[in-house]
């Protein structure tokens, strides 16, 4: 956490308002399995099977390991050669939570397959030494990485207190 905390100093001191490379930011605490079964819950449900999507209504919750993300909508897209999900399109303020780190937006797009979770508007990532804002955050899971791009700004605490 220490090596986040003198990055995310660097960061500010440094002048930088634009992007933030993905090797400087850490999204959870360690790699997530995307293989992993994909769980959803939702208050409704509607299928069309000619465009191969399925869209969840009303307090949607998704989990995929450690991962939660939640929305009041998300269009879910079939793969057409698998038949399994291949992407999620949340949108109306979305929550993704992994371990200790939590980020909110407008909108989320989660390609399974890849692992990447892209975030947009009005985004918010909170760690333990700080909460950052930016336009758009684009989230490896596989990796347990995260790049922000846009006005970035930092909000900077000491994570003891």
């Amino acid at each position: 956490m220490k090596f986040l905390f003198y990055c995310l100093v660097s960061i500010v001191f440094s002048g930088v308002s634009g992007t933030v490379s993905a090797q400087e930011l850490l999204f959870g605490s360690i790699k997530l399995d995307t293989s992993l079964p994909v769980e959803l819950s939702a208050d409704e449900l509607a299928i069309d099977q000619t465009s191969r999507k399925a869209v969840f209504s009303g307090n949607v919750s998704i989990s995929q390991g450690d991962m939660m993300l939640s929305a009041p909508s998300v269009i879910v897209v079939y793969g057409e050669s698998t038949g399994s999900i291949s992407q999620l399109q949340a949108t109306g303020g979305v929550l993704l939570v992994r371990g200790r780190d939590a980020a909110e937006a407008d909108q989320a797009d989660y390609n399974v397959d890849d692992g990447i979770i892209t975030m947009k508007g009005n985004v918010l990532f909170e760690q333990l030494v700080g909460t950052l804002a930016a336009d758009e955050m684009t989230v490896n899971l596989v990796q347990g990485t995260a790049e922000m791009v846009g006005r970035v700004t930092a909000i900077l605490q000491d994570e003891n207190e």
